[in-house]
């Protein structure tokens, strides 16, 4: 294992904060590996630490082929994270809303500029990315359509759902999307938690990651073969929202299976305690994604169902 400074921004009033990269192997860039870029991605951290101790064991144990560098990068942003801000510190940008980056931009844009210089020409990479809406959902990978990576490739994961998106305008400053136009054929990671650590998605996630470097031909290792992995359009995915605020009283789970007409939730009255609405399943289905906080507001999406 080698440890590098990739890239080290000065403060006046703190300590240098210094983006450290993990690499193994010696040769093609074969894969890169990103974590938490916002301050509050604990688990994408983790996961990327977790890793970080797996390739140590498989590298003394030789088991990373011959010609193949491997790099784990696990987190961008130790000053937000320090002071727990999800945004950079200073401004509240996000750093992963500033790719391909500028040398003479503000500040996150140089970081993204100073780290995406580090990481292009890897074949492949994978960032650890946080679900942008609080709540439970299932594990799973996701490319963003852009005609420069194969969906098949997404099944070497072995995770049970891969999803394909269709990129928005804000998505072209991210990450995923610049390192797929500059040639990486990139994939986001989901697991099931972002400000706390979840042992077990984490483990999930790590063994994902083990199996498709396995399938790719990056390191040989023996893991569990997974799941047959179904491909789906995010168009499938069908959104329940709120008729009204109120506490939502859940009566799914995320990986939960539903029948329509299935009792998903009940709002109740904060004040008075009253029933004021319930929301039944509109089809026959998966729950993908579950709202979790108690307080919830009018229109906002309580749930996400894979339609089957």
């Amino acid at each position: 294992m080698r440890k590098q400074v990739l890239y080290s921004i000065q403060s006046p009033y703190r300590q240098p904060m210094d983006v450290v990269g993990f690499k193994f192997g010696s040769g093609e860039k074969a894969l890169c590996v990103v974590g938490a870029m916002r301050g509050n991605e604990i688990q994408q951290m983790y996961v990327c630490s977790r890793l970080v101790s797996r390739l140590k064991e498989l590298e003394r144990e030789g088991c990373i082929c011959d010609g193949k560098e491997i790099m784990i990068i696990p987190c961008v942003n130790y000053y937000s994270m320090n002071i727990g801000k999800r945004f950079w510190t200073m401004d509240n940008t996000d750093i992963n809303r500033m790719f391909p980056g500028y040398d003479l931009g503000e500040t996150t844009q140089r970081i993204a500029d100073g780290i995406f210089k580090e990481i292009q020409g890897y074949t492949y990479g994978v960032q650890m990315a946080s679900f942008y809406q609080q709540g439970d959902f299932l594990p799973h990978v996701k490319l963003m359509e852009t005609g420069f990576t194969s969906h098949e490739e997404m099944t070497d994961f072995g995770l049970p759902y891969a999803f394909v998106r269709t990129p928005r305008p804000y998505d072209t400053t991210t990450l995923n999307y610049n390192w797929q136009v500059w040639g990486t054929k990139a994939f986001s990671l989901y697991t099931n938690a972002t400000d706390n650590v979840d042992e077990s998605s984490a483990k999930t996630a790590v063994d994902a990651i083990v199996r498709f470097m396995v399938r790719r031909g990056i390191i040989k290792a023996n893991v569990s073969s997974g799941y047959l992995t179904e491909i789906i359009s995010e168009n499938r995915l069908i959104q329940i929202h709120s008729p009204s605020a109120g506490i939502c009283k859940s009566y799914v789970h995320a990986g939960d299976e539903l029948r329509i007409g299935d009792l998903l939730c009940e709002i109740i009255d904060p004040l008075e305690g009253d029933v004021i609405a319930k929301i039944l399943s509109p089809v026959n289905g998966i729950v993908f994604f579950r709202y979790n906080r108690p307080l919830e507001f009018e229109k906002s999406v309580l749930y996400k169902i894979i339609h089957i």
